[in-house]
């Protein structure tokens, strides 16, 4: 007898003992999409992946809410038009689209640019995703007539449209050092973190507060 009781010693286990633990928390359930569409802005040329406007955005919005970056180095209105039927499989409940300063750096008629625009945000809108239009100005290098027609293509197509419309989306840090790379066109992680908190949240967060 002396010796089962020794054994039981050893093979119960101490009611102390730590019951083991199991990870329960689930990541949570993506409900609605954002789709930054646009160019080398959007894409973030020249910083890293997590200082681009479209990550940053991230950040600032609950966990179910996805954004996925779009963006493009080097696109125009017409290249966005060509691949935008393969961009749309993402299916997204809101779209961000900035396009348009690489057509006004080459000079591409106004006309031409305004068409494509109108007919991206009509296609978006077909695929059930709402719209913020993010516009864009130009320097005054390209005569002061193509400027002009220019910086107001995004108001009219907005009206048009009836989508939120960004007027500016280098508001704030346009030609501030600081806030931009060498270039002086390409803005460094401190001027998206500017255009997110004071450009881009406000115009999603009065979207998603209309819902």
């Amino acid at each position: 007898m002396r010796y089962l009781l020794i054994l039981l010693v050893f093979v119960l286990p101490s009611c102390n003992q730590p019951e083991p633990t199991t990870n329960t928390q689930e990541e949570p359930e993506i409900t609605f999409t954002i789709l930054a569409l646009g160019d080398s802005l959007t894409e973030g040329l020249g910083v890293a992946e997590s200082d681009n406007y479209p990550s940053q955005l991230q950040r600032l919005l609950p966990a179910h809410i996805k954004v996925i970056n779009a963006g493009l180095s080097g696109e125009t209105s017409t290249g966005l038009l060509n691949r935008l039927d393969w961009v749309l499989k993402q299916q997204p409940d809101l779209t961000i689209l900035n396009i348009g300063a690489n057509d006004a750096m080459r000079a591409l008629p106004i006309d031409l640019t305004r068409k494509n625009i109108d007919q991206i945000i009509t296609k978006i809108k077909q695929s059930n995703s709402a719209v913020i239009l993010v516009g864009m100005q130009i320097y005054d290098n390209l005569g002061k007539q193509y400027v002009q027609n220019f910086n107001a293509l995004y108001p009219k197509l907005a009206a048009k449209q009836d989508v939120l419309l960004v007027p500016f989306f280098l508001e704030h840090i346009a030609g501030i050092t600081q806030y931009n790379q060498k270039d002086l066109l390409h803005p460094n992680a401190k001027g998206y973190k500017v255009i997110v908190k004071k450009n881009i949240l406000p115009a999603v967060n009065q979207y998603l507060d209309s819902l």
